[in-house]
């Protein structure tokens, strides 16, 4: 097997036990492997870290599956991490819809699967995973016994490892339109074109955590994509719920789910630049109780951090600006690289410029079936904050 040496100072991620080793951390490589090849780590002087996938093209040249040297890199080796990843998420209590697989906190890195019900979405977005690929269909079958599988591999990141976008069944052709059911609401499910993996498991514990604040409530939710945090606020008890999205798709989607739940004449949805609503009606003094805020990631790159938390910034202080005095400000950030304690800094700037104050009702991250491992700051990614506006 091809091994691969670490220069003498090596970062104190890989220590930490990373499964990430980039390319100019690396010394030498005794042998040749191709592309999405199992091949041997080792320090300097020869002690051995671990075994995982290498592809020259990529920037990250080996991704760890194993620190075990006698662990055999095999199909057996990826139905065993999927039951593990199964077992973990059942004794937590996610039975119906759930990541399966969280990349390199599920020690599987560059994999997700998400389980909605009987049906499955995969992503391989390296080019070691892709190539296990088939043994990780056959794992799923073994277990699941599913009704389909879907592949939604249309992302740009496979191009980095010189992979091309595709999607498509990895099963027997099924219909891709389905409907789950989460906190009692049933929503509707485009596992063929919605964004990601068709629907944001992510936020499932943190749509609960609303169910208070917003009964008798006048509710604003803008960038609600298919209006998942907007029809629990119907179904919770909202007086009236607003969805903004520039999405038509989005917003056709998110009135098909307040219909599925008979919230048709609760939750209402237009389709216009939130960004630009925002700072209208915070000019025009709009009042709401409850103002909810879940953009999408402003940034994937280091180099426009400072612009993320420029735009974090302008819309939680529009959106403080449009909720009466003590109501509530709902808002999320799903980029990694704003860390927990930078948010929450960006949230006080936005209070004090919009001059009012705050009281924490509850700060969360991802869903528990997304596994956080300290120090390790990809898996620890969603920022989930309700503030009392006062």
């Amino acid at each position: 097997m091809t091994k691969v040496y670490l220069k003498k100072k090596i970062s104190r991620r890989i220590e930490n036990g990373h499964p990430w080793i980039f390319g100019n951390e690396v010394n030498t490589v005794d042998g040749d492997a191709a592309g999405g090849e199992t091949v041997e780590v080792y320090t300097h002087d020869k002690k051995f870290v671990g075994k995982g996938y290498i592809n020259p093209q990529s920037q990250i040249l080996v991704r760890l599956l194993t620190r075990d040297k006698s662990e055999v890199i095999d199909e057996e080796f990826f139905l065993r991490r999927l039951q593990e990843a199964w077992d973990y998420r059942q004794r937590l209590g996610y039975v119906e819809n759930c990541r399966l697989i969280f990349g390199e906190a599920d020690f599987m890195p560059a994999l997700i699967i998400d389980k909605f019900n009987d049906h499955f979405v995969l992503q391989t977005l390296a080019l070691g995973m892709d190539k296990w690929k088939p043994a990780i269909v056959k794992a799923l079958e073994k277990i699941f016994s599913p009704k389909g599988i879907y592949e939604r591999n249309d992302v740009p990141v496979r191009e980095l490892e010189g992979m091309p976008q595709q999607k498509g069944f990895l099963s027997a052709p099924f219909d891709t339109q389905i409907i789950i059911r989460e906190n009692g609401l049933q929503m509707h499910v485009d596992l063929e074109n919605g964004q990601k993996t068709g629907y944001f498991l992510d936020q499932q514990d943190n749509r609960r955590a609303i169910q208070h604040i917003v009964k008798g409530a006048d509710v604003l939710g803008a960038f609600c994509y298919t209006g998942s945090f907007e029809t629990h606020a119907g179904w919770y008890g909202a007086k009236s719920v607003l969805g903004l999205d520039i999405s038509e798709n989005a917003v056709a989607q998110a009135r098909r789910n307040a219909a599925l739940n008979g919230l048709e004449n609760i939750c209402r949805y237009e389709a216009v630049n939130a960004f630009d609503v925002l700072k209208q009606w915070s000019k025009e003094g709009r009042q709401y109780d409850v103002v909810m805020l879940d953009p999408p990631a402003f940034t994937k790159s280091r180099e426009t951090i400072q612009k993320a938390i420029t735009g974090y910034k302008e819309i939680n202080l529009r959106g403080m600006k449009l909720v009466k005095k003590g109501g509530f400000l709902v808002t999320s950030s799903c980029t990694n690289l704003v860390q927990p304690e930078l948010f929450l800094e960006t949230i006080q700037m936005a209070a004090k410029d919009a001059r009012r104050r705050l009281r924490q009702v509850t700060f969360q991250a991802q869903a528990s079936d997304h596994p956080i491992i300290e120090g390790w700051e990809n898996t620890n990614y969603l920022k989930f904050l309700i503030v009392q506006v006062l």
